[in-house]
């Protein structure tokens, strides 16, 4: 199954990014294949032009077309979504996470923002016909600490909610997973007649 974690923050150094990054880490050791797209690193131009056909552009809206699920991490400014988000989620076809499930994180300065997710976002997210949007998370800054080596420390609270996240998340591929052939239905496939 592919997992797409989309990050929706400018900053390559954010709380979004940092539990973005962490929630790829523990999906990574449920087996999920997972590709990153940071909508900052996709051409701004073509962002703010809606030029689907330009390299980077197209090759993001063609992971996401692919992808099983989508994990979305954004900021909360002002109450609502980043625009950065925004503007790639408007080059989304309105059926672009049709059959996908979509798990959607948020990160912001207070609890007062926590809202913002079932807001503004996750409308969005169900208007493009998402099989299934998950439980959000959102966390503020304050409970995503550092460990003295660099790593994510979560606060007990919302280390529960991502492994709950996680937990429901990698469920459901598993439940979506195709299953194999047979072994004798696969060699049967790939015969070559005499």
């Amino acid at each position: 199954m592919s997992v797409i974690l989309l990050g929706g923050s400018p900053a390559p150094h954010s709380s979004s990014s940092r539990l973005l990054q962490h929630i790829g880490e523990r999906l990574a050791l449920h087996g999920q294949r997972l590709h990153r797209i940071e909508v900052r690193d996709l051409s701004a131009t073509a962002l703010l032009s809606l030029d689907t056909d330009e390299p980077s552009i197209a090759r993001a809206l063609a992971q996401v077309r692919q992808a099983d699920a989508v994990v979305v991490a954004t900021p909360v400014y002002k109450a609502a979504y980043s625009g950065l988000l925004k503007a790639f989620l408007d080059l989304l076809p309105q059926d672009g996470l049709a059959g996908k499930l979509v798990l959607p994180l948020a990160t912001g300065g207070s609890q007062s923002h926590m809202l913002a997710l079932d807001y503004a976002l996750r409308p969005v997210l169900a208007s493009m016909a998402a099989r299934s949007i998950l439980p959000s998370i959102y966390a503020t800054s304050d409970q995503l600490g550092r460990g003295l080596d660099g790593s994510l420390n979560l606060a007990a609270p919302i280390a529960v909610r991502v492994a709950q996240g996680v937990e429901q998340l990698a469920s459901e591929l598993r439940l979506v997973a195709p299953r194999p052939a047979s072994e004798p239905a696969a060699k049967d496939l790939h015969a070559v007649p005499a």
